[in-house]
């Protein structure tokens, strides 16, 4: 995949998620993407930072009941909504994670809050006390469910992104899996896991079965294969050697410095939007075969 070269380009890549999605909710999964893509696009058109645009674009997916996050997450096996949220800055490596945390509307925001602080994760109760301190939108727990939860998902939904300046951010937000133990904790919040962001290096996010992509350490083995294998086939290869390995599947996000945009997925669906500086339109896919047709329809 193609993406932007230089200083002052800007590159971004959203997902919804890797699962099989039923074909009543093909077009909202469609919708869902290009408008986080959207809202993220206009914070870096504007000169932001890709913090603010990760942000910006998993804020409007937290938002969606379509997706596992935020509002009408999937509900654990007491009937609760658990979120999970992580961001990382590629330039300082700062991260910020919330994990089980309840009652917060927009857990990314809580994630990016604390980036500057001592701690990288913070927990249920000492989470949501933190996100208290901090201004952030709370509500009562059952607020965040919605008649969606009837539809397990049971995946993540992630940005990269490059800003103008030439800095790379990530960021991870999910409900978990549907009849989950309460307190379980996935890759999403796991640095080098579910996530990781080095402007040396590259930013990534992941979706799919927590636990193996934790085992695997995902998103790092992602980052050591990018130089030679590039973004594309990077996942790919960490994504097949998980299913031999550990079992499991998902779906993963790769931005490089040079503003090159990459993704794949071994689920039957990962929705995805793309865009970067000279890019006319988004891109929206609910598969990677899609982008190899578009490719070749355009030839």
């Amino acid at each position: 995949m193609s993406g932007a070269q230089g200083t002052g380009h800007w590159a971004l890549i959203v997902h919804g998620g890797a699962h099989e999605i039923p074909p009543e909710k093909q077009q909202a999964s469609r919708d869902g993407v290009r408008a986080a893509l959207q809202a993220g696009r206009a914070v870096l058109e504007a000169g932001g930072s890709a913090l603010e645009a990760t942000e910006a674009a998993i804020r409007v997916l937290e938002a969606d009941p379509t997706f596992n996050a935020g509002y009408g997450a999937d509900l654990n096996s007491d009937g609760q909504v658990e979120l999970d949220a992580s961001m990382m800055d590629g330039v300082t490596l700062d991260v910020g994670a919330v994990t089980a945390v309840r009652g917060v509307r927009h857990p990314i925001s809580v994630a990016r809050e604390l980036l500057r602080e001592r701690e990288v994760l913070l927990a249920a109760q000492g989470a949501r006390r933190f996100a208290a301190e901090r201004g952030a939108e709370l509500c009562a727990p059952d607020d965040l469910i919605s008649p969606e939860q009837a539809q397990a998902r049971n995946d993540t939904v992630g940005c990269v992104a490059l800003d103008r300046q030439g800095h790379l951010a990530a960021g991870v937000s999910t409900g978990g899996l549907s009849g989950q133990r309460p307190g379980r904790v996935g890759d999403s919040p796991q640095i080098g896991c579910g996530f990781y962001a080095d402007n040396r290096v590259g930013a990534v996010v992941l979706s799919g079965e927590g636990e193996s992509l934790a085992r695997m350490v995902s998103a790092a083995r992602i980052l050591t294969r990018v130089d030679e294998s590039g973004p594309d086939a990077a996942v790919r290869e960490v994504l097949e050697a998980m299913q031999t390995r550990v079992g499991g599947d998902g779906g993963g996000l790769v931005a490089l410095p040079d503003g090159q945009l990459g993704w794949w997925h071994n689920t039957p669906h990962m929705s995805v939007a793309y865009q970067h500086a000279g890019m006319p339109a988004p891109q929206v896919y609910l598969k990677k075969a899609e982008e190899g047709e578009h490719v070749q329809a355009e030839r």
